[in-house]
């Protein structure tokens, strides 16, 4: 199981968990009752809206036949990549960059991983060659 980490890291355990319980046909609110848990607990989990705890996932791994940890460091990697996600703290060079560019919003809110897109598009656009080269060097990625 771990093997498959590098190629599920950031999704949440409980998407993994639904997609594995659908392939092998078995219905969440049977195998949550067989867990002694609440159908209502397994599918907030599996809908991503509650997070994997070390005590359900033991008990989903044994059930499933997985190595032990395998949920819980799914877990991890989805927190992590959810903090680096929303990080703001995270920005190009500023002083690189004209106010003017971005004259609809306040430079220092910008959320540089979430609207990367977006402006990307602007700086392409309307972006001089200092500008172009900050945002390249800042998303590693040739504009």
């Amino acid at each position: 199981m771990f093997s498959k980490l590098p190629i599920l890291r950031g999704l949440h355990p409980g998407f993994f968990l639904d997609h594995e319980l659908r392939k092998r046909g078995l219905k969440k609110g049977s195998f949550a009752l067989s867990l002694g848990e609440y159908p209502q607990t397994l599918g907030a989990i599996m809908l991503g809206k509650r997070k994997m705890n070390p005590s359900l996932a033991l008990k989903i791994e044994s059930a499933l036949s997985w190595e032990e940890g395998f949920l819980m460091c799914l877990q991890a990697l989805y927190e992590m990549r959810a903090i680096s996600q929303n990080s703001p703290t995270e920005k190009p060079d500023l002083s690189k960059i004209r106010p003017v560019l971005f004259w609809d919003t306040d430079l220092e809110k910008i959320n540089w991983q979430k609207s990367r897109e977006s402006i990307l598009k602007r700086v392409r656009e309307r972006g001089n060659e200092i500008e172009k080269m900050e945002l390249q060097r800042f998303y590693n990625i040739q504009l």
